[in-house]
């Protein structure tokens, strides 16, 4: 008997302390191995992303509609531009199919991280109303809480749009084609969809700091693929220099389309630079995980 106390005891004490261990995880306090942290955050994040598509599902003709819609609203960029080129031939040098490739590709790579990621900048209201402080004390991690919660897959519609023209555009231009452009068009897209979804990051980071700036951040994506989708070379080079250095939107799809196309970089940067995008989407990454982390510790909960 006093063997099995013991061994009770000491079972308790255990699990006591993986439950101590496990509140001071959560709180920020303790830090996980990476790879259980990134194991057990993608399966929360898979979780609630797949209630919320049975959720959408139970309505099907409404999520089909919802998806269209979306789709065409999102078109509409597109048919502006398409009417402008009905008064020019060219803009900035650039033909119709050239400015579809930037379009495409720009607005395919924003609606990937914004299916994945596009709740991040809600999270300046919850902390207004307090809804995060529910969050903090869910055993799942909060940037996997935060992303996943309200998963809208009507925002596919975008994507689909996009590549619609995308496609469109590389069927029309005539391009000599070789096997580092076949795979770049790929890696584009992705490695595009990770730099939006680092800003996205980056920019809920800064809502612990500033309140509620959502508009700050959707100014650098929104905004951001809206300058992505016409010519570099309509704009000043030191806007240039900014989004190529300093927030580098350029590696979205500026530069790899570029040298599908064939043309020079107005900056001047070599043609291997066009293959960067996936090292400069990690290295945009890495501050702002850091950035999200060092926001969440100094979060202080507005009470009730």
């Amino acid at each position: 008997m006093a063997e099995v106390a013991g061994v009770a005891e000491a079972g308790g004490a255990a699990g006591v302390a993986d439950a101590v261990r496990e509140r001071r995880e959560f709180a920020g306090l303790e830090v996980p191995p990476a790879r259980g942290r990134f194991r057990e955050g993608l399966r929360g994040y898979g979780l609630i992303v797949a209630m919320w598509i049975r959720s959408t599902m139970t309505y099907r003709t409404s999520f089909v509609l919802s998806t269209l819609g979306n789709a065409a609203i999102t078109l509409l960029d597109f048919v502006a531009i398409y009417i402008m080129f009905s008064h020019v031939d060219v803009l900035g040098g650039f033909t119709l199919p050239e400015v579809a490739l930037l379009y495409g590709s720009c607005s395919a790579a924003l609606g990937l991280a914004d299916l994945l990621l596009g709740n991040t900048d809600r999270i300046g209201a919850r902390i207004r109303d307090g809804s995060l402080d529910t969050m903090l004390v869910r055993p799942l991690p909060l940037l996997a809480q935060v992303a996943a919660d309200r998963f809208a897959l009507r925002r596919l519609g975008r994507i689909g749009q996009g590549l619609g023209v995308l496609g469109w555009a590389l069927w029309t231009l005539d391009v000599e084609w070789t096997a580092g452009k076949v795979l770049l068009v790929p890696v584009m897209l992705l490695a595009g969809g990770s730099i939006f979804a680092a800003v996205m990051v980056g920019g809920a980071a800064f809502q612990f700091v500033a309140g509620d700036a959502a508009e700050v951040q959707n100014s650098f994506t929104y905004g951001g693929c809206t300058m992505l989708q016409y010519p570099p070379t309509v704009f000043a080079t030191d806007l240039l220099r900014g989004v190529t250095f300093v927030v580098p939107l350029a590696f979205v799809n500026w530069l790899p389309a570029l040298y599908v196309l064939g043309r020079p970089d107005p900056l001047g940067l070599p043609g291997w630079a066009a293959f960067l995008s996936p090292l400069v989407a990690l290295a945009v990454f890495v501050p702002a995980s850091l950035a999200w982390r060092a926001g969440v510790r100094s979060y202080r909960s507005t009470g009730s």
